[in-house]
């Protein structure tokens, strides 16, 4: 099967040709039908792949912190092998994924061979996703759209932790793609919501919006 996959070592996304995975206890196999790009989390993913080691550093310093304590521990030589070892994993990119289960594992109830469900599982061909990652798509609800869920659910955490009330004025600040969705959650949670961002296109776009 086909899955995309970063390499944080020089930066490259891959479309590859992998196994495809075999269904396991808890968790259900799914054919995917759209999968959503995160737009920000995998820019910067990107970005940081393709940036110098002192860049990586610089833009993850509680990880320095842990490989400077691996230093004194395990030595120098060692360490630098691990970091080097990590950066060059591939990192399967994506987590809005909408499929039909094809294989349901064992000890998983309330799902079904044919399912459609919305899960957290990345872009490829095939995903195994756990049960509690996965929700059923209501009937008329098609995958381009359930494939927000995941994202969308981000949105909306932010918004409960919030708590906001009613006639409330909130800030969103920073309106990619999760402020967009948390600005539209909190309008109609009756809030008055004022939107900004650097850029005057997705100012514009929140705006249209309310």
């Amino acid at each position: 099967m086909k899955q995309l996959l970063q390499n944080l070592s020089n930066g490259k996304t891959q479309l590859v040709d992998i196994p495809a995975p075999m269904v396991k206890r808890g968790h259900l196999l799914i054919r995917t039908e759209a999968s959503l790009v995160s737009l920000g989390t995998e820019r910067m993913l990107v970005a940081f792949g393709q940036a110098g080691l002192l860049a990586k550093a610089r833009s993850q310093p509680e990880r320095v912190k842990q490989v400077i304590e691996k230093i004194k521990t395990d030595g120098l030589m060692p360490t630098v092998r691990n970091v080097m070892n990590r950066l060059d994993e591939p990192l399967p990119l994506g987590y809005c994924n909408a499929g039909r289960v094809i294989a349901v594992g064992d000890g998983v109830e309330g799902f079904a061979v044919g399912d459609r469900v919305a899960n957290n599982g990345p872009h490829a061909e095939l995903v195994l996703v756990p049960k509690n990652l996965c929700a059923k798509i209501p009937d008329g609800v098609s995958s381009t759209d359930a494939s927000f869920t995941v994202i969308s659910s981000v949105a909306l955490q932010g918004v409960r932790l919030c708590e906001p009330t009613l006639g409330e004025t909130i800030a969103v600040i920073g309106l990619g793609l999760v402020g967009q969705l948390a600005t539209q959650f909190l309008l109609s949670s009756g809030c008055n919501v004022i939107g900004i961002d650097i850029d005057p296109v997705k100012a514009a776009l929140a705006e249209s919006s309310g």
